[in-house]
């Protein structure tokens, strides 16, 4: 987990036109503020019909079901296993992924992502999960380079039977999108298939009608959101439909999570200190119609 500490104006943009990049006030779309037990959450999923999210490194390994209106807890499952660096949360139709891969260092030689079959962690806590083990090929110098690595991911889906991550590159200002075999028993190669320029860190994305979306910031608390069109199985980058500046962190809180179902987009910040103060962690919901 990292905190962004850096204080910008809240004026200060990247440099887009108007054809680039569109506004968009993220801030009077907020429906409600997360309790302190949720105040480090990272990533959403939905997984039949509910709305799931975690908290990152260094707290609890639960998953917690929450209410997509006022994002009260309404349920928390017990895991077997260590948060070492939990930052997202993905689903099919019969289980929760949880990707215990953050590397904010780019030393890490662990990344795994765990499957828990929703069925047997709802009846026995002692349950233990899949491990899915993976590493980045490209990646040969883990010397230790805090958020300027470009070996770090808090974003993936789970789509054609495949796990689809989406990498966090703080050197590049990027993201890869590599593909896992959630099948395999062994420690896997990522499969590299295509990379985008975003111009942000990617914190989270998901998929929804052919469309894949990523959010994230940059590191002087602007906030996108950009929203792809699938242009063949599993391919994305070929088509950018749009990109919405959101705001700030200062006012938004730290954007983790994104999930969407039929009725729009929920986005969810944890808390987020600045030399100003700090603000508290928050859920937002978007109708579908708002963004077209």
């Amino acid at each position: 987990m990292y905190r962004l500490f850096i204080f910008s104006s809240l004026f200060l943009l990247q440099s887009f036109t108007a054809q680039q990049t569109e506004f968009f006030k993220l801030k009077k779309y907020q429906t409600a503020v997360f309790s302190d037990a949720l105040k480090e959450n990272s990533g959403l999923s939905f997984f039949n019909g509910k709305l799931f999210t975690i908290n990152d490194g260094g707290n609890a390994s639960e998953i917690f079901e929450i209410d997509p209106k006022s994002a009260k807890i309404k349920n928390s499952l017990q895991t077997s296993v260590k948060n070492l660096d939990w930052e997202a949360i993905a689903s099919d139709s019969v289980s929760l992924y949880v990707g215990d891969f953050g590397n904010n260092a780019g030393t890490r030689k662990d990344l795994k992502i765990y499957r828990f079959k929703a069925d047997s962690l709802l009846r026995n806590t002692d349950y233990q999960p899949e491990n899915i083990s993976y590493y980045y090929p490209e990646q040969t110098d883990f010397t230790r380079r805090i958020i300027s690595n470009d070996y770090d991911a808090e974003a993936m889906i789970y789509l054609n039977g495949k796990i689809h991550i989406f990498t966090k590159e703080w050197a590049s200002r990027a993201t890869s999108h590599y593909i896992i075999d959630p099948t395999l028993k062994f420690s896997q190669p990522a499969q590299k298939t295509e990379s985008y320029n975003t111009g942000f860190v990617v914190t989270d994305a998901d998929y929804y009608e052919g469309k894949l979306y990523l959010i994230g910031y940059t590191k002087s608390t602007e906030v996108y959101l950009m929203i792809f069109e699938e242009s063949q199985p599993g391919v994305f980058f070929d088509k950018l439909l749009k990109k919405y500046y959101l705001g700030s962190s200062v006012s938004l809180g730290q954007i983790e999570g994104i999930a969407a179902d039929d009725h729009g987009l929920y986005i969810s910040g944890e808390e987020f200190r600045h030399p100003l103060g700090k603000v508290k962690p928050r859920l937002y919901f978007v109708p579908h119609e708002k963004l077209r």
